[in-house]
Protein backbone atom coordinates (compact mmCIF):
# COMPACT_ATOMS: atom_id res chain seq x y z
CA UNK A 1 0.00 0.00 0.00
CA UNK A 2 1.36 3.43 -1.00
CA UNK A 3 0.14 7.01 -0.87
CA UNK A 4 -1.39 7.83 -4.26
CA UNK A 5 -0.07 11.38 -4.54
CA UNK A 6 3.10 12.53 -2.76
CA UNK A 7 3.58 16.29 -2.83
CA UNK A 8 7.20 15.95 -1.72
CA UNK A 9 7.95 13.92 -4.86
CA UNK A 10 9.88 15.72 -7.59
CA UNK A 11 7.46 14.43 -10.26
CA UNK A 12 4.72 16.79 -11.41
CA UNK A 13 1.36 16.11 -9.76
CA UNK A 14 -0.35 15.36 -13.09
CA UNK A 15 2.38 12.79 -13.88
CA UNK A 16 1.72 11.11 -10.54
CA UNK A 17 -1.97 10.87 -11.49
CA UNK A 18 -0.93 9.27 -14.80
CA UNK A 19 1.38 6.82 -13.02
CA UNK A 20 -1.38 5.91 -10.56
CA UNK A 21 -3.89 5.13 -13.33
CA UNK A 22 -1.34 3.12 -15.29
CA UNK A 23 -0.48 1.12 -12.15
CA UNK A 24 -4.18 0.46 -11.52
CA UNK A 25 -4.40 -0.74 -15.14
CA UNK A 26 -1.44 -3.11 -14.68
CA UNK A 27 -2.83 -4.49 -11.42
CA UNK A 28 -6.30 -5.07 -12.86
CA UNK A 29 -7.99 -2.52 -10.59
CA UNK A 30 -8.97 -0.67 -13.76
CA UNK A 31 -9.92 -2.82 -16.75
CA UNK A 32 -10.71 -2.03 -20.35
CA UNK A 33 -14.16 -0.51 -20.56
CA UNK A 34 -14.21 0.76 -16.96
CA UNK A 35 -15.34 4.35 -16.39
CA UNK A 36 -12.85 6.64 -14.66
CA UNK A 37 -13.89 9.05 -11.91
CA UNK A 38 -15.00 12.48 -13.09
CA UNK A 39 -12.51 15.33 -12.99
CA UNK A 40 -14.15 16.79 -9.90
CA UNK A 41 -14.48 13.44 -8.14
CA UNK A 42 -10.83 12.43 -8.65
CA UNK A 43 -9.56 15.88 -7.69
CA UNK A 44 -11.45 15.58 -4.38
CA UNK A 45 -10.21 12.02 -3.75
CA UNK A 46 -6.57 12.90 -4.41
CA UNK A 47 -6.75 16.46 -3.05
CA UNK A 48 -5.34 17.96 -6.24
CA UNK A 49 -6.81 20.61 -8.53
CA UNK A 50 -9.26 19.87 -11.34
CA UNK A 51 -6.78 21.28 -13.95
CA UNK A 52 -4.19 18.75 -12.68
CA UNK A 53 -6.56 15.84 -13.27
CA UNK A 54 -7.64 17.30 -16.62
CA UNK A 55 -4.00 17.50 -17.74
CA UNK A 56 -3.40 13.89 -16.67
CA UNK A 57 -6.50 12.68 -18.52
CA UNK A 58 -5.54 14.65 -21.64
CA UNK A 59 -2.08 13.03 -21.68
CA UNK A 60 -3.54 9.54 -21.12
CA UNK A 61 -5.95 10.17 -23.98
CA UNK A 62 -3.07 11.14 -26.28
CA UNK A 63 -1.32 7.91 -25.30
CA UNK A 64 -4.45 5.90 -26.16
CA UNK A 65 -4.85 4.63 -22.60
CA UNK A 66 -8.24 6.24 -22.08
CA UNK A 67 -10.97 7.70 -24.30
CA UNK A 68 -13.37 10.58 -23.72
CA UNK A 69 -16.98 9.92 -24.71
CA UNK A 70 -19.31 12.91 -25.14
CA UNK A 71 -21.65 13.37 -22.16
CA UNK A 72 -20.41 10.09 -20.64
CA UNK A 73 -16.94 10.75 -19.23
CA UNK A 74 -13.59 8.96 -19.57
CA UNK A 75 -13.15 5.21 -20.09
CA UNK A 76 -10.23 2.79 -20.15
CA UNK A 77 -9.25 1.62 -23.64
CA UNK A 78 -8.23 -1.85 -24.74
CA UNK A 79 -4.72 -1.79 -26.14
CA UNK A 80 -4.86 -3.05 -29.75
CA UNK A 81 -1.86 -2.25 -31.93
CA UNK A 82 -1.94 -2.47 -35.73
CA UNK A 83 0.52 -5.37 -35.50
CA UNK A 84 -2.03 -7.40 -33.54
CA UNK A 85 -5.00 -6.78 -35.86
CA UNK A 86 -6.04 -9.43 -38.42
CA UNK A 87 -3.84 -9.49 -41.53
CA UNK A 88 -4.94 -8.24 -44.94
CA UNK A 89 -6.05 -11.04 -47.27
CA UNK A 90 -5.42 -11.26 -51.00
CA UNK A 91 -7.99 -10.36 -53.64
CA UNK A 92 -9.83 -13.45 -54.92
CA UNK A 93 -8.70 -14.67 -58.33
CA UNK A 94 -12.17 -15.71 -59.49
CA UNK A 95 -15.84 -15.88 -58.42
CA UNK A 96 -16.96 -19.03 -56.61
CA UNK A 97 -20.09 -21.03 -56.00
CA UNK A 98 -21.12 -20.77 -52.35
CA UNK A 99 -21.57 -23.90 -50.24
CA UNK A 100 -22.10 -22.88 -46.64
CA UNK A 101 -25.68 -23.82 -45.68
CA UNK A 102 -24.89 -27.03 -43.76
CA UNK A 103 -22.34 -25.39 -41.45
CA UNK A 104 -24.61 -22.36 -40.97
CA UNK A 105 -27.42 -24.68 -39.83
CA UNK A 106 -25.11 -26.29 -37.26
CA UNK A 107 -24.01 -22.90 -35.90
CA UNK A 108 -27.62 -21.75 -35.50
CA UNK A 109 -28.54 -24.99 -33.75
CA UNK A 110 -25.64 -24.55 -31.32
CA UNK A 111 -26.78 -21.05 -30.35
CA UNK A 112 -30.11 -22.35 -29.06
CA UNK A 113 -28.90 -25.42 -27.18
CA UNK A 114 -29.76 -25.28 -23.44
CA UNK A 115 -26.82 -24.34 -21.22
CA UNK A 116 -24.64 -23.07 -24.08
CA UNK A 117 -22.97 -19.64 -23.78
CA UNK A 118 -24.05 -18.02 -27.10
CA UNK A 119 -20.85 -16.30 -28.21
CA UNK A 120 -21.69 -17.35 -31.77
CA UNK A 121 -24.75 -15.12 -32.08
CA UNK A 122 -24.70 -11.51 -33.30
CA UNK A 123 -27.48 -10.05 -31.15
CA UNK A 124 -26.14 -6.76 -29.74
CA UNK A 125 -29.59 -5.56 -28.63
CA UNK A 126 -29.40 -8.17 -25.84
CA UNK A 127 -26.64 -6.18 -24.12
CA UNK A 128 -29.17 -3.47 -23.18
CA UNK A 129 -32.65 -4.80 -23.86
CA UNK A 130 -35.60 -2.58 -24.77
CA UNK A 131 -38.12 -5.35 -24.03
CA UNK A 132 -39.89 -3.57 -21.14
CA UNK A 133 -40.47 -0.35 -23.09
CA UNK A 134 -41.65 -2.26 -26.17
CA UNK A 135 -43.97 -4.48 -24.10
CA UNK A 136 -45.57 -1.39 -22.56
CA UNK A 137 -46.01 0.26 -25.96
CA UNK A 138 -47.42 -2.89 -27.51
CA UNK A 139 -50.05 -3.15 -24.75
CA UNK A 140 -51.01 0.46 -25.43
CA UNK A 141 -51.31 -0.20 -29.16
CA UNK A 142 -53.49 -3.26 -28.58
CA UNK A 143 -55.66 -1.33 -26.14
CA UNK A 144 -56.23 1.50 -28.63
CA UNK A 145 -56.39 -0.38 -31.92
CA UNK A 146 -57.87 -3.72 -30.88
CA UNK A 147 -58.37 -6.24 -33.69
CA UNK A 148 -57.04 -3.79 -36.28
CA UNK A 149 -53.53 -4.14 -34.82
CA UNK A 150 -53.42 -7.91 -35.49
CA UNK A 151 -54.91 -7.76 -38.99
CA UNK A 152 -52.94 -7.87 -42.24
CA UNK A 153 -51.06 -4.64 -42.83
CA UNK A 154 -50.33 -2.85 -46.10
CA UNK A 155 -48.03 -4.82 -48.40
CA UNK A 156 -45.29 -2.17 -48.42
CA UNK A 157 -45.52 -1.34 -44.70
CA UNK A 158 -47.26 0.69 -41.98
CA UNK A 159 -47.27 4.32 -43.13
CA UNK A 160 -46.54 5.92 -39.70
CA UNK A 161 -43.39 3.75 -39.42
CA UNK A 162 -42.37 4.64 -42.98
CA UNK A 163 -42.73 8.33 -42.10
CA UNK A 164 -40.57 7.89 -39.00
CA UNK A 165 -37.85 6.21 -41.09
CA UNK A 166 -38.06 8.98 -43.71
CA UNK A 167 -37.52 11.57 -40.95
CA UNK A 168 -34.51 9.65 -39.67
CA UNK A 169 -32.97 9.67 -43.15
CA UNK A 170 -33.61 13.43 -43.30
CA UNK A 171 -31.56 13.78 -40.09
CA UNK A 172 -28.71 12.14 -42.05
CA UNK A 173 -29.07 14.57 -44.96
CA UNK A 174 -31.11 12.34 -47.28
CA UNK A 175 -34.63 13.35 -48.37
CA UNK A 176 -36.78 10.24 -48.74
CA UNK A 177 -40.44 10.02 -49.67
CA UNK A 178 -42.16 7.62 -47.21
CA UNK A 179 -43.64 5.80 -50.22
CA UNK A 180 -40.08 4.83 -51.21
CA UNK A 181 -39.57 2.91 -47.94
CA UNK A 182 -40.43 -0.79 -48.25
CA UNK A 183 -40.92 -2.57 -44.90
CA UNK A 184 -39.56 -6.13 -44.90
CA UNK A 185 -39.28 -9.13 -42.59
CA UNK A 186 -35.85 -8.17 -41.27
CA UNK A 187 -32.82 -7.04 -43.27
CA UNK A 188 -32.33 -10.57 -44.60
CA UNK A 189 -35.51 -10.29 -46.68
CA UNK A 190 -34.50 -6.77 -47.72
CA UNK A 191 -31.14 -8.03 -49.04
CA UNK A 192 -32.84 -10.99 -50.76
CA UNK A 193 -35.28 -8.67 -52.53
CA UNK A 194 -32.46 -6.32 -53.51
CA UNK A 195 -30.43 -9.19 -54.99
CA UNK A 196 -33.43 -10.41 -56.98
CA UNK A 197 -33.91 -6.87 -58.32
CA UNK A 198 -30.39 -6.50 -59.70
CA UNK A 199 -29.09 -9.99 -60.53
CA UNK A 200 -30.07 -13.43 -61.79
CA UNK A 201 -28.79 -16.99 -61.26
CA UNK A 202 -25.18 -17.34 -62.42
CA UNK A 203 -24.37 -13.64 -61.93
CA UNK A 204 -21.32 -12.52 -59.93
CA UNK A 205 -21.90 -10.61 -56.68
CA UNK A 206 -18.94 -8.81 -55.08
CA UNK A 207 -18.85 -9.16 -51.29
CA UNK A 208 -16.52 -8.12 -48.49
CA UNK A 209 -13.94 -10.60 -47.31
CA UNK A 210 -14.79 -11.57 -44.61
CA UNK A 211 -18.52 -11.02 -45.08
CA UNK A 212 -21.66 -11.82 -43.10
CA UNK A 213 -22.54 -15.45 -43.78
CA UNK A 214 -26.24 -14.58 -44.21
CA UNK A 215 -25.30 -12.75 -47.41
CA UNK A 216 -23.39 -15.80 -48.64
CA UNK A 217 -26.36 -18.04 -47.85
CA UNK A 218 -28.65 -15.79 -49.90
CA UNK A 219 -26.20 -15.82 -52.82
CA UNK A 220 -26.08 -19.61 -52.58
CA UNK A 221 -29.87 -20.00 -52.45
CA UNK A 222 -30.33 -17.69 -55.46
CA UNK A 223 -27.81 -19.61 -57.59
CA UNK A 224 -25.40 -16.69 -57.86
CA UNK A 225 -21.61 -16.55 -57.42
CA UNK A 226 -19.52 -14.59 -54.91
CA UNK A 227 -16.34 -12.63 -55.58
CA UNK A 228 -14.44 -11.63 -52.42
CA UNK A 229 -13.06 -8.08 -52.05
CA UNK A 230 -10.60 -7.77 -49.11
CA UNK A 231 -11.72 -5.70 -46.14
CA UNK A 232 -9.47 -3.37 -44.15
CA UNK A 233 -9.95 -3.84 -40.37
CA UNK A 234 -10.37 -0.08 -39.96
CA UNK A 235 -12.15 1.61 -42.87
CA UNK A 236 -13.96 -0.74 -45.22
CA UNK A 237 -13.00 -2.51 -48.43
CA UNK A 238 -9.78 -1.73 -50.27
CA UNK A 239 -10.99 0.41 -53.19
CA UNK A 240 -7.97 -0.45 -55.33
CA UNK A 241 -8.88 -4.14 -55.05
CA UNK A 242 -12.47 -3.36 -56.03
CA UNK A 243 -11.31 -1.41 -59.11
CA UNK A 244 -9.03 -4.28 -60.13
CA UNK A 245 -11.90 -6.77 -59.71
CA UNK A 246 -14.17 -4.60 -61.90
CA UNK A 247 -11.51 -4.62 -64.64
CA UNK A 248 -11.12 -8.41 -64.47
CA UNK A 249 -14.71 -9.63 -63.97
CA UNK A 250 -18.28 -8.85 -64.99
CA UNK A 251 -19.85 -7.90 -61.66
CA UNK A 252 -23.65 -7.72 -61.53
CA UNK A 253 -23.86 -6.08 -58.09
CA UNK A 254 -22.00 -5.47 -54.82
CA UNK A 255 -23.17 -6.17 -51.26
CA UNK A 256 -21.08 -4.23 -48.72
CA UNK A 257 -21.59 -3.06 -45.11
CA UNK A 258 -20.22 0.42 -45.64
CA UNK A 259 -21.09 1.69 -42.15
CA UNK A 260 -20.16 -0.99 -39.60
CA UNK A 261 -19.23 -4.38 -41.05
CA UNK A 262 -19.93 -7.84 -39.67
CA UNK A 263 -17.73 -9.65 -38.60
CA UNK A 264 -14.75 -7.25 -38.71
CA UNK A 265 -16.37 -4.11 -37.25
CA UNK A 266 -14.70 -1.93 -39.88
CA UNK A 267 -16.16 1.57 -40.43
CA UNK A 268 -16.00 3.35 -43.80
CA UNK A 269 -15.80 7.14 -43.55
CA UNK A 270 -18.15 9.33 -45.56
CA UNK A 271 -15.55 10.51 -48.09
CA UNK A 272 -14.47 6.95 -48.89
CA UNK A 273 -18.14 5.89 -49.11
CA UNK A 274 -18.73 8.70 -51.63
CA UNK A 275 -15.79 7.50 -53.75
CA UNK A 276 -17.10 3.92 -53.54
CA UNK A 277 -20.50 4.96 -54.93
CA UNK A 278 -18.84 7.00 -57.69
CA UNK A 279 -16.68 4.03 -58.75
CA UNK A 280 -19.66 1.68 -58.91
CA UNK A 281 -22.01 4.09 -60.68
CA UNK A 282 -19.30 4.91 -63.23
CA UNK A 283 -19.56 1.24 -64.24
CA UNK A 284 -23.37 1.03 -63.73
CA UNK A 285 -22.97 -1.54 -60.95
CA UNK A 286 -25.77 -1.58 -58.34
CA UNK A 287 -24.67 -1.29 -54.71
CA UNK A 288 -26.68 -3.10 -52.01
CA UNK A 289 -25.79 -1.38 -48.73
CA UNK A 290 -26.18 -3.56 -45.63
CA UNK A 291 -26.65 -0.85 -42.99
CA UNK A 292 -28.10 -2.87 -40.10
CA UNK A 293 -25.29 -1.82 -37.72
CA UNK A 294 -25.21 1.84 -38.75
CA UNK A 295 -26.83 3.10 -35.52
CA UNK A 296 -24.34 1.10 -33.40
CA UNK A 297 -21.25 3.13 -34.33
CA UNK A 298 -18.52 3.95 -31.79
CA UNK A 299 -17.26 6.79 -33.97
CA UNK A 300 -18.17 10.40 -33.24
CA UNK A 301 -20.75 10.51 -36.03
CA UNK A 302 -22.93 7.96 -37.77
CA UNK A 303 -21.96 7.10 -41.32
CA UNK A 304 -24.08 8.81 -43.98
CA UNK A 305 -26.30 6.51 -46.09
CA UNK A 306 -24.65 5.63 -49.39
CA UNK A 307 -27.83 6.74 -51.21
CA UNK A 308 -26.83 10.30 -50.33
CA UNK A 309 -24.02 10.08 -52.91
CA UNK A 310 -25.97 8.26 -55.64
CA UNK A 311 -26.65 10.10 -58.88
CA UNK A 312 -28.11 7.18 -60.84
CA UNK A 313 -30.36 5.56 -58.23
CA UNK A 314 -28.21 2.40 -58.19
CA UNK A 315 -27.87 2.22 -54.38
CA UNK A 316 -30.27 -0.10 -52.54
CA UNK A 317 -30.02 0.43 -48.77
CA UNK A 318 -31.12 -2.21 -46.25
CA UNK A 319 -31.79 -1.51 -42.56
CA UNK A 320 -33.36 -3.22 -39.58
CA UNK A 321 -34.44 -2.86 -35.95
CA UNK A 322 -33.12 -6.35 -35.19
CA UNK A 323 -29.69 -5.26 -33.93
CA UNK A 324 -30.81 -2.15 -32.08
CA UNK A 325 -34.20 -2.90 -30.52
CA UNK A 326 -36.21 -6.04 -31.30
CA UNK A 327 -34.60 -9.07 -32.98
CA UNK A 328 -37.78 -11.15 -32.68
CA UNK A 329 -40.00 -8.51 -34.31
CA UNK A 330 -38.31 -9.13 -37.69
CA UNK A 331 -38.88 -5.61 -38.98
CA UNK A 332 -36.47 -4.28 -41.57
CA UNK A 333 -36.70 -1.99 -44.57
CA UNK A 334 -35.36 -1.37 -48.05
CA UNK A 335 -34.73 1.82 -50.01
CA UNK A 336 -34.53 0.42 -53.52
CA UNK A 337 -33.79 3.55 -55.56
CA UNK A 338 -34.72 3.09 -59.22
CA UNK A 339 -35.71 -0.53 -58.47
CA UNK A 340 -38.56 0.42 -56.09
CA UNK A 341 -41.46 -0.84 -58.22
CA UNK A 342 -39.71 -4.14 -58.87
CA UNK A 343 -38.85 -4.53 -55.18
CA UNK A 344 -42.51 -4.14 -54.18
CA UNK A 345 -43.52 -6.90 -56.58
CA UNK A 346 -40.92 -9.26 -55.10
CA UNK A 347 -42.05 -8.36 -51.56
CA UNK A 348 -45.66 -9.18 -52.43
CA UNK A 349 -44.63 -12.52 -53.93
CA UNK A 350 -42.33 -13.49 -51.04
CA UNK A 351 -44.34 -12.61 -47.93
CA UNK A 352 -47.30 -10.39 -48.81
CA UNK A 353 -46.71 -8.10 -45.80
CA UNK A 354 -44.86 -7.75 -42.49
CA UNK A 355 -46.51 -8.08 -39.03
CA UNK A 356 -48.59 -4.95 -38.46
CA UNK A 357 -48.54 -5.06 -34.65
CA UNK A 358 -44.74 -5.13 -34.56
CA UNK A 359 -44.50 -2.24 -37.00
CA UNK A 360 -47.05 -0.22 -35.03
CA UNK A 361 -45.20 -0.74 -31.74
CA UNK A 362 -41.85 0.22 -33.29
CA UNK A 363 -43.40 3.31 -34.87
CA UNK A 364 -44.58 4.48 -31.43
CA UNK A 365 -41.20 3.54 -29.92
CA UNK A 366 -39.31 5.70 -32.41
CA UNK A 367 -41.80 8.60 -32.27
CA UNK A 368 -41.61 8.77 -28.46
CA UNK A 369 -37.83 9.30 -28.50
CA UNK A 370 -37.30 6.13 -26.45
CA UNK A 371 -35.64 4.37 -29.39
CA UNK A 372 -32.88 6.98 -29.63
CA UNK A 373 -32.34 7.00 -25.87
CA UNK A 374 -32.12 3.21 -25.85
CA UNK A 375 -29.67 3.14 -28.78
CA UNK A 376 -27.43 5.71 -27.10
CA UNK A 377 -27.34 3.62 -23.92
CA UNK A 378 -26.80 0.46 -25.96
CA UNK A 379 -23.82 1.97 -27.79
CA UNK A 380 -22.20 2.91 -24.49
CA UNK A 381 -22.66 -0.59 -23.10
CA UNK A 382 -21.35 -2.23 -26.28
CA UNK A 383 -18.25 -0.03 -26.48
CA UNK A 384 -17.43 -0.76 -22.85
CA UNK A 385 -17.92 -4.50 -23.35
CA UNK A 386 -15.83 -4.44 -26.53
CA UNK A 387 -12.92 -2.99 -24.60
CA UNK A 388 -13.31 -5.61 -21.89
CA UNK A 389 -13.46 -8.51 -24.35
CA UNK A 390 -10.48 -7.31 -26.41
CA UNK A 391 -8.42 -7.10 -23.23
CA UNK A 392 -9.66 -10.51 -22.08
CA UNK A 393 -8.82 -12.17 -25.40
CA UNK A 394 -5.34 -10.64 -25.35
CA UNK A 395 -4.84 -11.97 -21.83
CA UNK A 396 -6.38 -15.44 -22.24
CA UNK A 397 -5.41 -16.48 -25.79
CA UNK A 398 -1.89 -17.63 -26.73
CA UNK A 399 0.81 -15.52 -28.36
CA UNK A 400 0.23 -15.05 -32.07
CA UNK A 401 -3.48 -14.32 -31.64
CA UNK A 402 -4.76 -11.28 -33.55
CA UNK A 403 -7.98 -9.45 -32.74
CA UNK A 404 -10.03 -6.74 -34.44
CA UNK A 405 -10.76 -3.35 -32.91
CA UNK A 406 -14.40 -2.82 -33.97
CA UNK A 407 -15.63 0.69 -34.68
CA UNK A 408 -19.18 -0.40 -33.83
CA UNK A 409 -21.49 -3.41 -33.67
CA UNK A 410 -21.32 -6.31 -31.25
CA UNK A 411 -18.73 -8.87 -32.41
CA UNK A 412 -14.97 -9.47 -32.41
CA UNK A 413 -13.02 -11.09 -35.22
CA UNK A 414 -10.20 -13.20 -33.79
CA UNK A 415 -7.37 -14.75 -35.82
CA UNK A 416 -5.95 -17.74 -33.96
CA UNK A 417 -2.27 -18.79 -34.05
CA UNK A 418 -0.99 -21.13 -36.76
CA UNK A 419 -2.06 -24.74 -36.25
CA UNK A 420 -5.67 -23.96 -35.33
CA UNK A 421 -8.69 -24.83 -37.48
CA UNK A 422 -11.81 -22.80 -36.71
CA UNK A 423 -14.29 -25.47 -37.83
CA UNK A 424 -12.70 -28.08 -35.55
CA UNK A 425 -12.47 -25.38 -32.86
CA UNK A 426 -16.25 -24.83 -33.18
CA UNK A 427 -16.98 -28.47 -32.30
CA UNK A 428 -14.41 -28.51 -29.48
CA UNK A 429 -15.87 -25.33 -27.96
CA UNK A 430 -19.36 -26.81 -28.20
CA UNK A 431 -18.21 -29.77 -26.10
CA UNK A 432 -17.47 -27.15 -23.39
CA UNK A 433 -20.96 -25.60 -23.85
CA UNK A 434 -19.66 -22.56 -25.74
CA UNK A 435 -20.86 -21.59 -29.21
CA UNK A 436 -18.67 -19.55 -31.57
CA UNK A 437 -18.94 -18.76 -35.28
CA UNK A 438 -16.09 -20.37 -37.26
CA UNK A 439 -14.30 -18.25 -39.85
CA UNK A 440 -15.13 -20.71 -42.63
CA UNK A 441 -18.68 -19.32 -42.62
CA UNK A 442 -17.54 -15.88 -43.72
CA UNK A 443 -15.81 -16.80 -46.98
CA UNK A 444 -16.74 -19.04 -49.93
CA UNK A 445 -13.05 -19.84 -50.47
CA UNK A 446 -12.01 -20.94 -46.94
CA UNK A 447 -9.79 -17.90 -46.46
CA UNK A 448 -10.41 -17.73 -42.72
CA UNK A 449 -9.81 -21.24 -41.44
CA UNK A 450 -7.93 -19.86 -38.40
CA UNK A 451 -10.50 -17.16 -37.53
CA UNK A 452 -13.52 -17.10 -35.27
CA UNK A 453 -16.24 -14.55 -34.55
CA UNK A 454 -17.29 -14.09 -30.92
CA UNK A 455 -19.93 -11.77 -29.52
CA UNK A 456 -19.56 -9.11 -26.85
CA UNK A 457 -23.16 -8.03 -27.59
CA UNK A 458 -24.74 -10.19 -24.89
CA UNK A 459 -25.20 -9.54 -21.15
CA UNK A 460 -21.78 -9.47 -19.46
CA UNK A 461 -21.51 -12.16 -16.79
CA UNK A 462 -18.92 -14.15 -14.87
CA UNK A 463 -19.88 -17.12 -17.06
CA UNK A 464 -19.07 -15.12 -20.20
CA UNK A 465 -15.61 -14.23 -18.84
CA UNK A 466 -15.00 -17.85 -17.91
CA UNK A 467 -15.98 -18.93 -21.43
CA UNK A 468 -13.41 -16.61 -23.03
CA UNK A 469 -10.70 -18.05 -20.79
CA UNK A 470 -11.78 -21.58 -21.70
CA UNK A 471 -11.61 -20.73 -25.41
CA UNK A 472 -8.11 -19.38 -24.91
CA UNK A 473 -7.05 -22.60 -23.20
CA UNK A 474 -8.43 -24.66 -26.11
CA UNK A 475 -6.26 -22.91 -28.71
CA UNK A 476 -3.18 -24.58 -30.10
CA UNK A 477 -0.31 -22.27 -29.00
Amino acid sequence: MTIAIQRSDSAFLYQQVIDMIREMQRSGSLRAGDKLPSLRSLSQKLKVSIPTVRQAYAELELQGVIAARPKSGYFMNAQVSDARQPKRVKLAQKPLRVKRQTLIEEVFEAIHKPGVVPLGVANPAAAHSSDKALARIMRQVLSRAGAKAVAYGPMDGFMPLKRQLAMRYLDQGLQVNPDEVLITNGAQEAIAIALKCVAKPGDVIAVESPTYFGVLELIESLGMMALEIPLCPDDGIWLEDLEHAIEEHTIAACVFSSSVSNPMGSFMGDQKRKILVEILEEHDIPFIEDDVYGDLHFTENRGAPASLYSRKGLVLSCGSFSKTAAPGYRVGWLLAGKFSAQAKRFKRALSCSSPLLNQWALSEFVASGEYDRNVLALRRVLERQKCRMVALVQEAFPNGTRVSDPKGGGVLWVELPAGNDSEAFFYTALEHNISIAPGALFSPSNKFKRCIRISYGIPWTVELERSIRVLGSLCVP
